[in-house]
């Protein structure tokens, strides 16, 4: 009853996923490992599924899948990876891995949590992990799997730092942001962006105004899908025909789409999020920065500590404090962003870990 009800509330929105369309990693087959490894054999195999969008997102996906193969070729471990094209592939795809006899299985994305749940609650024997998401009951009260690990992340910190540097650097006055779907694990990007811009209008007199967002009546702009781009393209020029030179697009490959109206329109720069849009995309030239959750290194942890024998239910949190979130280099807008904004980002960044500010979000961890 828990998935109907949640198709429910996200009004049908669960028929798309977190990510961009395409195929795997040519290195990648459905339910097989990613090649031989380079350490000792390891009687244990870990397992993945991906969200519709594939391994090869430039973006979440791809860094849950560099997780993996990380952990094939550095503790000798067998690997299984399986693609999702819809949502009603999640379930069959889990089953199938699931049948593989895999010792752990790893969902990508907020919008495997209802099959992830169901498999681990009916396969009490087998690890399941799920990134960017808790498990929850009909109620949506977070609940505890003993064979169930969360791997989420307070990603509203390093969006907060990211919202100052924008605020800090636009010459129009006007930011803009948007999401895929409204889900958590999109709007605490978008919560974090708007606190960073009021923390420096606050401190420097501003009035930077965001476009795409409301945090406090939690309304904003959302392309109802995270892959199209003519999406991304049609809700990037309205930013753009409103005065926004920067735009962060939270909103897996639909952001793709905003990058290449942003690159036509020529004076306006992109936000990454996940990973480094600057190294992921051939949009660098346009990249300020981007917001980054260290997704493969903690998909790795998670393996190796079920290797080890010492895997635990307990939620992995990534944090700034953790350098499980981070700030991307600002790399060709290096000479763009003045070293007193860099100075304060470090100042802001060491509060944050400090406790002294408190980012806070709806869809932060609990």
């Amino acid at each position: 009853m828990k998935k109907i009800i949640r198709v429910a509330v996200l009004g049908g929105a669960v028929a798309l996923a977190l990510a961009a369309c395409g195929s795997a990693p040519e290195d990648t087959d459905e339910t097989a490992g990613s090649g031989e490894s380079s350490a000792a054999s390891v009687d244990f195999k870990a397992c993945m599924v991906s969200d519709a969008g594939g391994f090869d997102d430039k973006s979440f996906n791809q860094a849950g899948f560099e997780g993996l193969t990380q952990a094939e070729d550095e503790l000798g471990i067998e690997v299984a990876s399986v693609e999702s094209a819809a949502d009603t592939d999640y379930t069959p795809n889990i089953d199938s891995l699931v049948a593989e006899n895999c010792d752990l299985i790893i969902g990508v994305g907020f919008l495997l949590e209802d099959p992830i749940q169901t498999a681990a609650e009916a396969n009490p024997d087998v690890n399941f992990a799920l990134v960017d998401s808790s498990f929850s009951d009909a109620d949506f009260a977070p609940v505890t799997l003993e064979n169930g690990k969360p791997i989420l992340f307070d990603t509203a910190q390093a969006a907060y730092l990211a919202g100052y540097v924008a605020a800090a650097t636009t010459t129009t006055g006007k930011v803009a942001t948007f999401g895929g779907i409204q889900i958590p694990s999109v709007t605490i990007f978008m919560d974090g962006f708007a606190d960073g811009i009021a923390k420096f209008n606050e401190d420097n007199g501003g009035s930077v105004q965001l476009l795409g967002w409301d945090k406090a009546a939690q309304t904003g702009v959302f392309a109802g899908n995270f892959d199209s781009q003519d999406d991304g393209k049609n809700i990037g020029q309205s930013f753009i025909d409103q005065g926004a030179d920067i735009i962060m697009p939270v909103a897996g490959p639909v952001g793709l789409g905003t990058a290449s109206v942003a690159q036509t329109a020529g004076n306006v720069a992109i936000i990454g999020v996940d990973a480094d849009w600057f190294e992921t995309t051939e949009y660098g030239s346009l990249v300020l920065t981007s917001v980054m959750k260290e997704i493969g290194p903690a998909v790795f942890d998670t393996i190796s500590e079920a290797v080890d024998g010492s895997f635990s239910s307990d939620p992995y949190v990534g944090t700034l404090e953790n350098e499980g979130l981070g700030l991307a280099p600002f790399h060709d807008f290096e000479s763009k962003v003045p070293a007193d904004v860099v100075t304060k980002l470090d100042e802001l960044k060491a509060s944050i870990i400090s406790g002294d500010i408190v980012v806070e979000s709806d869809a932060s961890p609990k």
